[in-house]
């Protein structure tokens, strides 16, 4: 069944990260790695593009463009850069931010962890210590009071990949980084030029880490529940497996690994963030990564716009139907005609599972701006908007445009 338009409502938007945008971010465990000698990270985020001062600009920008709705970070931080003190001007900053969103008519979608956590936190053991999902919760607590207003709220963004990243962060626990850091390099990076940073080229999320950030989510979707009245999920990233004749089992066995036990706990949820850029297959080896001849995207992930459609089926089934948003999906590349040729093809799979009957609230692209893309630096371009790194002048691209027309018509012509 085909869909004529989106259904009214529908959030129109893109979709940015604290720690990639905003800009010195000194405090946190990020600007830490990246400081250390052998780090992993191609770049060093810097002033990022700017955005904790430009952010009135990119939101009067994304609302010119025709698009509805904004999802950008709070970072821990910035908000309780020593433990236990908690900055009233920074809440008091993302306030602002949200207060101009709804001034403006642009519905904010607010992650409250986008894989960057406090140096002290690390520090102290991080995620893998005894009382972190407390300290996660005394944030969350804090962060309450400025929510008013807010519908959409994100706990923890891809907790599935963030159980591995949290895994190899270590260093900044040890005198002597550099040797841990070089695991994490050889972890991260393409392999054999084929795959990016996803589940074929990183290693399994142990089931410690996994249940740590379960239990986190479960603690501060209790407080925000109790404290406020925001819709509450979190963004996962479904990495659209198929099997080969076969290998059903083994697919069985990935899904479980790498998504199940996430979008389970999104059952009791008001909402779940669907993210996906690629599919990948499984076969009598496991994950394969991108296959032989394929066309890749600047991060070496395989070019599959069609991963979309198979990730919300996929979230639908195990979720058991809770409401859906697309909170990221887009291509690293160059060339912003296959920018609009990508979002073209995964948003009429969007409009094929509306047809079908799935709930799908919104469509958010990765990412609006440029910005800094962890271990790939500034080279790996997603953006709907280029960003001169000197000036932070900011210029639409094409595909800015095509999705903004797609936004106004509300999908109409989609198919």
């Amino acid at each position: 069944m085909a869909v004529n338009s989106f259904p009214a409502g529908f959030l129109w938007g893109a979709s940015c990260a604290p720690h990639q945008n905003e800009g010195n971010n000194v405090n946190s465990d990020m600007w830490a790695l990246e400081q250390v000698p052998g780090s992993s990270f191609t770049d060093r985020s810097g002033d990022a593009v700017d955005f904790y001062h430009r952010w009135k600009e990119d939101i009067d920008l994304l609302k010119s463009l025709g698009l509805n709705s904004f999802r950008f970070g709070i970072e821990w931080a910035r908000v309780e850069p020593t433990r236990g003190n908690f900055s009233v001007a920074e809440l008091a900053h993302y306030r602002r931010i949200i207060d101009y969103c709804l001034a403006q008519g642009v519905e904010p979608v607010v992650t409250l962890h986008h894989f960057s956590s406090p140096l002290w936190f690390v520090k102290e053991g991080g995620w893998s210590s005894a009382d972190a999902v407390d300290r996660f919760g005394d944030y969350v607590d804090a962060v309450c009071p400025i929510l008013h207003g807010v519908t959409w709220v994100a706990t923890i963004n891809e907790p599935n990949m963030f159980a591995v990243m949290y895994q190899m962060s270590t260093p900044l626990q040890y005198p002597d980084p550099a040797a841990v850091l070089q695991r994490m390099r050889e972890a991260m990076s393409p392999v054999n030029g084929e795959a990016g940073i996803n589940s074929f080229s990183m290693p399994e999320p142990k089931e410690e880490a996994t249940q740590t950030l379960v239990r986190a989510h479960a603690r501060a979707r209790d407080i925000l529940q109790a404290k406020t009245d925001v819709k509450v999920g979190w963004t996962i990233a479904v990495q659209s497996l198929v099997a080969r004749d076969g290998h059903e089992d083994k697919l069985a066995y990935y899904e479980r690994v790498w998504e199940d036990t996430f979008l389970e706990a999104s059952r009791a949820d008001d909402w779940v963030g669907v993210q996906a850029y690629t599919s990948q297959l499984v076969g009598p080896n496991g994950l394969e990564g991108a296959p032989e001849g394929a066309e890749l995207t600047l991060a070496g992930w395989a070019y599959r716009p069609d991963a979309l459609e198979i990730a919300l089926r996929r979230t639908a089934l195990v979720t058991g139907g809770v409401p859906m948003i697309v909170t990221e999906n887009g291509i690293a590349t160059a060339d912003d005609t296959r920018r609009i040729d990508y979002t073209t093809v995964a948003l009429e799979g969007v409009a094929h599972t509306l047809g079908d009957g799935l709930d799908v609230r919104g469509y958010l692209h990765w990412t609006f701006i440029d910005n800094f893309e962890w271990v790939h630096g500034y080279e790996v371009t997603f953006g709907l908007v280029a960003v001169d790194r000197t000036t932070f002048e900011r210029t639409p691209k094409g595909s800015a445009y095509r999705l903004g027309d797609i936004a106004r018509n509300n999908g109409a012509g989609i198919l």
